[in-house]
């Protein structure tokens, strides 16, 4: 039974943020592209990274679309929502654990009940990101340094599969190499498959090795965001607190100073300190590359930050009765508490917005998955219009074409014979998850069009 203790509780929170986002979940942009472009490695076709606007491909997150190749689109979008949720479900055990580890159970659950109630965090968990298998593979490899320091193989193996993910886990690689002073040569090569296996992925499909950071940087330009080094010092602090918001970087601020003061914690906390270091010069480096500062991509600094909180607020558990530092340890955290408090129902209207917002994108799926299987879009001819860009990988996995066969608008280069456009102003509104993102802009449904089909969210529109 004690096998099943683990597996039991990554089950149990994952059930529960996905009762607490409305019982919902569906693939975002990149995870869709996954999706595409392993089934194009199924078979036996490179993957097309050519499409306008695609998103980073990640070798791991390539595979598993390869394996799920086989399935109905909509099951292979189901079973990444399902991995996304048993992200959120292993990444709240994972704190939780490296709480205990660091400091107590009570710290433990606080720090959990933080970071999985963050709403960017279970935003992005519904929406299957791989930023959360990622942040699970980190966490994972921080407990097992924490258990057993200089674990060596099974330490580099977790952060292996991590920088298959995201190349900031490279750097953590190389500077646990460092950590282990004189590592054996087989610990030197399994720091450095991911990074082989990703360059060499790129060589292979696109001929440059650094295709996967050109792209990156491309896209970064052409749709504004922040990026270089300017940006992460004026950003980042930002990015962090749009996640773990105010109270807690407070508390994080009184869990450092507390613990640093007692040499027990000063030590239980080093392993800490040091992965949020590092976490904070991946993102600057990343940054300096030419990458976004995007909040997403601070999740491990956000996870790290949340237990620092808890540990101000209840670090106090791991002193004796009558040691002289735990009465003003237990005034500040009741501090700390009490800022926490006074947020959760700011953080409770986060969730509900998180809910309402997953219902209707949800919603608007089932009828697009509807439409864009119909046997009227299906006798259409090719390439097929769609409004934007967002909506390309979607209906390129339900039609069963290829990326390069879907137009989105403006067709300033060719004008497909027909396209799918939202039925009215407020589906295309709620199709859109940032009104920042340009390339998420739906215009006016082309002049001289008639509707072929619809449903009471697409429509399909005859453009001849």
């Amino acid at each position: 039974m004690a096998r099943l203790r683990v597996p039991a509780a990554i089950g149990a929170l994952a059930l529960a943020c996905w009762l607490a986002v409305g019982r919902r979940g569906f693939a975002n942009y990149d995870a869709l592209y996954s999706l595409l472009w392993g089934r194009q490695i199924a078979g036996g076709h490179a993957p097309d990274y050519g499409v306008s606007l695609a998103p980073t491909p990640h070798p791991l997150s390539n595979l598993i679309g390869t394996l799920l190749s086989p399935l109905a689109p909509r099951t292979s979008e189901g079973a990444l929502v399902v991995i996304g949720f048993l992200a959120l479900g292993t990444v709240g055990w994972l704190v939780y654990e490296l709480g205990r580890t660091w400091f107590s159970p009570a710290v433990g659950v606080l720090a959990a009940a933080i970071l999985l109630t963050r709403e960017p965090v279970l935003s992005y968990g519904v929406r299957a990101y791989v930023d959360l298998p990622y942040l699970a593979l980190v966490l994972c490899a921080l407990l097992v340094e924490a258990r057993t320091p200089r674990r060596g193989t099974p330490t580099l193996a977790l952060l292996a599969l991590a920088g298959l993910i995201r190349p900031e886990a490279w750097l953590f690689s190389a500077a646990y190499l460092v950590y282990l002073r004189r590592p054996a040569p087989a610990l030197i090569v399994l720091a450095a498959a991911a990074p082989v296996i990703w360059l060499g992925a790129d060589l292979l499909v696109t001929g440059h090795p650094l295709s996967s950071l050109i792209g990156t940087r491309d896209t970064t330009v052409l749709l504004g965001r922040q990026t270089g080094i300017g940006a992460a010092a004026m950003t980042l602090p930002r990015r962090i607190g749009e996640v773990v918001r105010e109270p807690v970087l407070l508390g994080a601020v009184v869990g450092l100073v507390l613990t640093l003061a007692r040499p027990r914690e000063r030590a239980s906390v080093r392993l800490l300190l040091a992965g949020l270091g590092l976490a904070l010069a991946a993102a600057i480096v990343l940054a300096a590359a030419g990458t976004p500062v995007i909040a997403r991509y601070t999740f491990l600094i956000s996870a790290l930050t949340t237990l620092l909180c808890a540990a101000g607020a209840l670090g106090w558990t791991t002193l004796r009765t009558g040691d002289p530092r735990r009465r003003p340890w237990i005034l500040a955290g009741a501090g700390v508490l009490v800022a926490l408090a006074a947020f959760v129902p700011q953080q409770l209207h986060r969730i509900a917005d998180v809910r309402t917002t997953t219902t209707r994108q949800q919603a608007l799926r089932d009828q697009l998955y509807a439409l864009a299987g119909s046997a009227a879009v299906r006798a259409e001819p090719l390439p097929l219009g769609v409004a934007n860009h967002r909506l390309l990988p979607q209906v390129a996995l339900i039609r069963g074409i290829e990326p390069n066969e879907v137009v989105a608008a403006p067709f300033t280069r060719s004008r497909p014979r027909s396209a799918i456009w939202p039925a009215n102003h407020q589906v295309a509104r709620d199709f859109i998850l940032d009104p920042r993102d340009p390339s998420q802009q739906v215009l006016g449904a082309p002049g001289g069009s008639r509707i072929v089909a619809s449903n009471p969210s697409w429509d399909l529109r005859s453009l001849r």
